[in-house]
């Protein structure tokens, strides 16, 4: 790196904090390599460095990393730390990766037997300051700021909470409410739980705080205990002294251990850049690796900066700016094959006569592979702009379409003899954008269909499946990316229609091409993995009837929503009136800051928690129990919450999604995105339509049927997941039960709680329902206790209760954890699985909730396949019937249907008969609902 006449800026960073950090926040969705690597920790850690080193361009770096053997604080106190879980193997797993990324970097890594990260970094940093060195220390950790001194600031990195925070000693004392010196005082006297340092007994933050603030130090207030009035306070204080001196001193991080600053070894440096292309390839980091080693900027994606330019050499007056965007400032990366070094044979395919020459020799071939290239990614208004085919790999035609309309139709006139007949099958990624497409020109696919995406989707469900990851996967190739044709996002962007044709030639085919490879790989994948009956069975034929559900979309009663909308806006006026009148202030109700100020430090209404910013937590949980207690503040508080989300999500957000030309909203439906094989959709998300209020179902009256002819059909599966439940444990009560058509939880409560099914009292009922439920996600007792506010004693009472009369739900629950231990998988009776990676592990937190999914994912799995089969099945009998009838919706266990009123009393059985024959092996009796009325609340 150049020399620099500037003053030295280093940054030393906490490795392990980072590498728990960023573990802990992908541990919903983590990322995951296509070799099962877990790469969670590495990614977030590169994510935090990258931040620093573009927010504070450090010309020093250092990483600490903990001792290997026992540390001081072990050696004199052994219960230190003692409580922490052993680490999650994926986190073990990710320090030397961690450390490859460091070494490809050249950046140090500091390590001093006996001695934390957080004592090497401490006395780092303090003898930096007495060098007169601005020392940066990048943690989450809130114990190093004590640290904080002139020269000295704590760096914590950013989350999706909060940005990037710097703190210097006045930063310390309003954030913590002490200075720097007297954090290890605050840890002394409230002890620390992740860490097992002690404290005083019953010395809570608001106590310790209180007491510093008068005595200063935790020595001063053990001093003068006899001074203080509070009678609990000063005996604790009086019987522990001794244990808050040893705590203190464990809280202190030391700042002389042996371990000298040498700046020149700390200086940073141009990393080796053939080491770090391997490792990003290894990890399958491509955008970083486009960032790092390609000069790309950023995409417009979030999460990670543009990246510093690690690898220039020294600017020069002729030199292009580090942040330039020009593609020649550094050489791209060479990890995959791409067009310039693959051979193919690429054809531009133009005119009458070449047209149907191509489409009869795509004719005599058993399948092909098509894309279509757009004016835009809105399927239902987009134009083509042209039509790729494949069926040979290194091969592909591109057949380009007029602007004008009705010349493109007569253009596809040409092309329906293929794409409608029925003995060529049709190969394409993201099939159902296609399908939309070719509908917008009158357009039907005919023939076996095979979607690449749906096909990855089904064997790596925890994975992502965009064609340019899966091309790099599985060919080592990375294709061309679209912005090298329109640009990146903004005004500045081209329609595919603008760039020139040569250049869409060459994209396209390249996209059929590498699509058909993509087909030859997986199809032989997911048969080899018993996973055809999912893909064959389900989601290939489902592909058609969504693509029709969207075409068709739903008719919204846009006035009715801007009536309700300012319906809402009063009672949210009048909400903010009664908050500001029972807290005595007017403050911002939406700052979880202010709010958590008034609840906890002006009404003092309990003992607050935190959140990891250190802010009081007031999510929903805290304000619910706070309302359960009698506090009518955080009550009102929740109400405005949801109606501030009901009108801004929902209520104000749907009129401006109806489609001008057909007054309805078109959601799409996402069939590769959730790992149970639930579908999504979105624009708008009507899976999240809100239900369970009063207030939030008045939404459902804004959906309504096209007119005064036609009504909307609700057929809604009764209690499904507890039916399945019941099928595949086996259980005999339980099924007893269902085919006695007794009210399950009345039933439930009435064996639990030993008495009559008569004499079961709501409470009994209340309780049984939230077992029933919370059984099927393996709920446990503390679980239980906080949803029913009960003790864990009779929570825990009650599940035992519950599986002594149900012995088959427990027996089915430890099969299935023990089944996801032999295989590494939870499956549907489909055959639809979902990886496991943590049933085996040593961290009983991760290893529980991944048999929480062992034992879940079955059941809502299940559920999914069935609602799926449900859909193909009841299209094929409204084609079959020719009712007057449309399918609209999917939303969880219900079907939506748009039918002209004549034909309702013909149209409910055939559904019904449709949904309960969706899985005839389910031995259980499958019940469904049916309603019916001129908008969607009526008919549910």
């Amino acid at each position: 790196m150049a020399e620099t006449h500037s003053p030295p800026r280093l940054v030393l960073i906490d490795a392990m904090a980072l590498i728990f950090r960023a573990h802990f926040v992908f541990i919903k969705n983590p990322r995951v390599t296509s070799t099962g690597i877990n790469t969670s920790a590495v990614y977030g850690f590169a994510n935090s460095l990258m931040e620093v080193l573009n927010s504070h361009q450090p010309t020093h770096l250092g990483v600490a990393f903990e001792s290997r053997v026992p540390t001081l604080r072990e050696e004199a106190y052994p219960a230190y730390k003692a409580n922490r879980e052993e680490a999650p193997e994926d986190i073990r797993a990710a320090v030397p990766m961690v450390m490859e990324l460091l070494k490809a970097l050249r950046i140090p890594c500091l390590e001093l037997d006996r001695y934390e990260a957080d004592d090497v970094i401490g006395s780092l940093a303090w003898q930096a300051a007495a060098r007169g060195i601005d020392c940066y220390m990048l943690t989450p950790d809130k114990d190093y700021a004590q640290l904080v001194k002139p020269h000295v600031y704590l760096l914590r990195p950013s989350s999706k909470f909060a940005p990037q925070e710097l703190l210097d000693a006045a930063g310390v004392q309003q954030k913590f409410g002490v200075a720097p010196t007297q954090i290890a005082d605050l840890l002394g006297l409230k002890g620390d739980s992740i860490d097992n340092i002690p404290g005083i007994p019953k010395i809570g933050e608001k106590t310790a705080l209180s007491l510093l603030e008068t005595y200063g130090t935790l020595e001063e207030v053990i001093a003068h205990a006899g001074e203080i009035d509070k009678k609990s306070v000063r005996e604790t204080i009086q019987a522990h002294a001794e244990q808050g001196r040893m705590s203190k001193q464990l809280a202190t991080i030391y700042t002389d251990a042996p371990i000298a600053l040498d700046l020149d070894s700390l200086v940073l440096e141009a990393p080796d850049k053939e080491a770090l292309e391997v490792l990003l390839h290894k990890w399958e980091f491509r955008t970083l690796a486009q960032r790092l080693l390609g000069g790309a900027p950023a995409n417009g994606k979030a999460g990670l900066p543009q990246a510093p330019d690690l690898f220039s050499t020294p600017a020069g007056p002729d030199t292009t700016p580090a942040d330039s965007d020009s593609p020649d400032q550094v050489e791209g990366p060479s990890l995959y094959r791409s067009l310039a070094d693959t051979p193919h044979h690429y054809e531009l395919v133009a005119g009458r006569a070449e047209i149907e020459k191509l489409v009869a020799e795509a004719r005599r071939q058993p399948a092909i592979c098509f894309d279509t290239e757009t004016t835009g990614l809105d399927a239902l208004q987009a134009q083509v702009v042209g039509l790729a085919l494949s069926w040979q790999a290194g091969t592909g035609y591109y057949i380009p379409f007029p602007e004008d309309q009705e010349a493109a139709q007569e253009q596809w006139e040409w092309i329906r003899p293929l794409m409608e007949d029925p003995q060529v099958m049709k190969v394409a990624q993201n099939l159902k954008y296609d399908l939309t497409i070719l509908g917008n020109y009158g357009i039907g696919l005919k023939g076996e269909l095979y979607d690449t995406m749906l096909a990855h989707y089904v064997a790596h469900s925890h994975l992502r499946h965009g064609m340019d990851l899966l091309a790099t996967t599985y060919l080592n190739y990375a294709p061309m990316p679209i912005t090298s044709l329109i640009g990146k996002k903004g005004k500045g962007q081209l329609s595919m229609r603008q760039v020139p044709v040569d250049q869409v030639a060459e994209y396209a085919a390249e996209d059929a091409d590498i699509t058909w490879q993509l087909y030859q790989q997986l199809a032989p994948e997911v048969e080899a993995a018993g996973l055809n009956p999912v893909l064959q069975q389900v989601e290939l034929p489902l592909l058609p009837v969504l693509a029709r559900m969207e075409r068709t979309g739903i008719t919204v009663d846009v006035p009715f929503l801007e009536d309700y909308s300012a319906e809402l806006k009063q009672e949210l006026r009048s909400l903010e009136a009664q908050i500001y009148d029972l807290s005595g202030e007017t403050f911002n109700i939406n700052s979880p800051r202010q709010l958590g100020e008034v609840l906890f430090e002006k009404l003092q209404l309990a003992k607050p928690k935190k959140t990891r910013t250190g802010q009081y937590s007031t999510d929903e949980e805290v304000l619910s129990s706070l309302a359960a207690m009698g506090y009518e503040l955080p009550d009102r508080v929740l109400d405005y919450r949801e109606l501030t989300k009901l009108k801004s999500t929902y209520v104000d957000a749907i009129p401006q999604l109806v489609n001008p030309l057909t007054g309805r909203v078109h959601t799409s439906y996402n069939q590769a995105v959730a790992v149970t094989g639930r579908l999504s959709s979105n624009n708008p998300n009507l899976q999240n339509i809100p239900i369970r209020t009063a207030r939030g179902r008045e939404v459902r009256k804004a959906f309504v049927a096209a007119d005064g002819q036609h009504l909307l059909l609700s057929a809604d599966y009764s209690q499904i997941e507890l039916r399945i439940m019941a099928a595949m444990s086996g259980d005999q009560h339980l099924l007893a039960a269902f085919r006695d058509g007794a009210d399950i939880h009345t039933a439930t409560a009435a064996r639990v709680f030993g008495v009559d099914p008569g004499a079961v009292d709501r409470e009994m009922r209340g309780k049984a329902k939230m077992v029933n439920f919370g059984i099927i996600y393996g709920i446990t007792a503390y679980g239980l206790s906080q949803r029913l506010g009960i003790s864990r004693a009779e929570a825990a009472h009650i599940i035992e209760s519950y599986f002594a009369q149900y012995p088959g739900v427990k027996a089915y629950m430890e099969d299935c954890v023990a089944r996801a231990r032999h295989t590494g998988y939870a499956y549907t009776l489909m055959g639809r699985r979902h990886l496991l990676r943590d049933i085996d592990s040593r961290n009983a937190t991760v290893r529980g909730f991944a048999e929480r999914n062992a034992i879940n994912t079955p059941i809502q799995g299940t559920a999914a396949d069935m609602i799926k089969l449900a859909m193909i099945r009841t299209q094929a009998a409204l084609d079959q019937a020719g009712l007057r009838a449309l399918l609209l919706l999917q939303v969880h266990d219900e079907l939506v249907l748009e039918v002209h009123q004549d034909d309702l009393e013909a149209l409910k059985p055939l559904v019904t008969e449709a949904m309960q024959a969706a899985m005839p092996s389910l031995a259980v009796p499958i019940v469904v609902e049916i309603g019916a009325g001129p908008n969607w609340l009526d008919a549910h």
